[in-house]
């Protein structure tokens, strides 16, 4: 792991077709998905979202359970295939540590359903590396394996 960009990835199958799946789980609010998991908060509330978060250049911000909020911006949208937009204007201890991220989410067809494998990488501000790749490897990863498999049954709750 990268100290200046420290990244985790996990992986979760949802028994669902590929096409399904992407356009599930890209289109999912965060709300009640992301709850608090030690020092990362919970996304409470999704505010100023343009469009149907199905194209590149659409932003919502995310209000967290700690007082901040942090800028989503959509980047690339290859339908069935890749997902990826990054964060900016972090709030709070992460504020002080990250000056962007970058999340990327891939969709393959496994068998009769489709693996889902997400990537965050976080872009450390200048002096803040050690700390950050701490924090992703010790939170931010264990966070990472507690959501999606959440995300992965909603997928297939809604198929």
């Amino acid at each position: 792991m990268s100290l200046k960009h420290p990244s985790a990835t996990v992986d979760a199958i949802a028994d669902a077709p590929v096409d399904r799946t992407f356009e599930i789980a890209t289109r999912l609010t965060p709300v009640g998905f992301y709850p608090k998991f030690g020092v990362v908060p919970a996304v409470l509330e999704v505010r100023d979202q343009t469009g149907e978060w199905d194209a590149p250049g659409q932003t919502r911000q995310l209000m967290l359970s700690d007082g901040g909020w942090v800028i989503e911006h959509t980047k690339v949208v290859e339908p069935s295939t890749l997902f990826a937009y990054e964060l900016t204007d972090f709030q709070k201890v992460f504020g002080v540590l990250v000056e962007f991220a970058r999340a990327e989410w891939v969709y393959t067809a496994e068998g009769e359903g489709t693996r889902i494998r997400w990537t965050y990488t976080f872009h450390a501000r200048r002096g803040a590396g050690l700390a950050l790749s701490a924090i992703v490897r010790l939170a931010w990863a264990p966070y990472m394996r507690r959501v999606l498999p959440g995300i992965a049954a909603e997928v297939e709750r809604r198929v």
